[in-house]
Parts: structure tokens; sequence; C-alpha cells
């Protein structure tokens, strides 16, 4: 089951990279606030369309939930503007990379906290190794 998530998630950075590269013709063409205002039009229609059909009827309301989870709305935008200010400057290689190193990063430390709400993961040596090696990547691809 590890395997088919791991894959899961594989694909969804694949299609990340798809987004950043159409995130970033669109930005010079149209700007980046409208690139990124599309992509979200877009992805609001279609996660509404898939909550008709899929959603839970008995889940707990959305508003009753704390203010405090729902702010990470606010970083959706913020991500897809650096992706679309960004990639057709540096490529999608090193902003895909750099947004790993990011991520990464801040994942190894909300998981050492137990922050949100998740449980504790100590920060190793093989996960400071992985990060560490991610972080020679962007540096190697920056200088090539």
């Amino acid at each position: 089951m590890q395997f088919l998530l791991i894959g899961l998630v594989i694909a969804g950075g694949m299609g990340l990279s798809v987004e950043a590269g159409l995130l970033g013709p669109l930005g010079q063409e149209v700007g980046d606030l409208w690139a990124t205002l599309s992509i979200f039009g877009v992805g609001a229609a279609l996660t509404f369309l898939l909550m008709l059909f899929f959603s839970p009827r008995n889940a707990p309301s959305y508003f009753s939930q704390p203010g405090w989870q729902l702010l990470g709305g606010i970083l959706g935008p913020v991500y897809v503007i650096i992706l679309t200010v960004t990639t057709p400057m540096i490529g999608i290689a090193l902003t895909m990379i750099g947004i790993l190193a990011g991520q990464v990063f801040k994942s190894l430390v909300i998981d050492h906290y137990g922050l949100f709400g998740t449980p504790h993961r100590k920060i190793d040596r093989k996960r400071l190794l992985a990060l560490l090696f991610i972080i020679a990547a962007l540096i190697f691809v920056a200088q090539g």
C-alpha cells in the first residue's frame, strides 16, 4: 500500500511540473495574476463537481473548523504565483528542485516538532542526508 501511495505522490509531483510549464508561458501572455486565477478558477469548478458527487453527506461543517486550518488556502495562490514568475526565468527543473528543497526542509521541521497535530518524527541522519542531497541537486542544476 505504501508503494502505491508513493507512486501517487510522484505522479502528483509530475503534475506540478506540468503545471509550472503551463503557467510560465500563460503568465507571460496574460499576466501572472490572471494565470493564477485561471488555475484556481478551473480547479475550484472541478473540485465543486467532485464534491457534488463524492463528498460524504454527513461530514462536519467546513465552517465549524478552526480558522487557522482554513489559512492553508492562502498558501496555494502564493505558490502558484511563485511558479508563474520563476519558471520562465530559471526553468522548470530549477524551480521544482527549489520548491522540493523548501518542502522537504519545512516538512522535516513540522514532523520533528509534531506541528499542526501531526505525529512526531524526529530528524535523523537519513532524513538530513536526504535534504542535503536535494540541496546538492539544486546547486548542480543551478550551475549547469
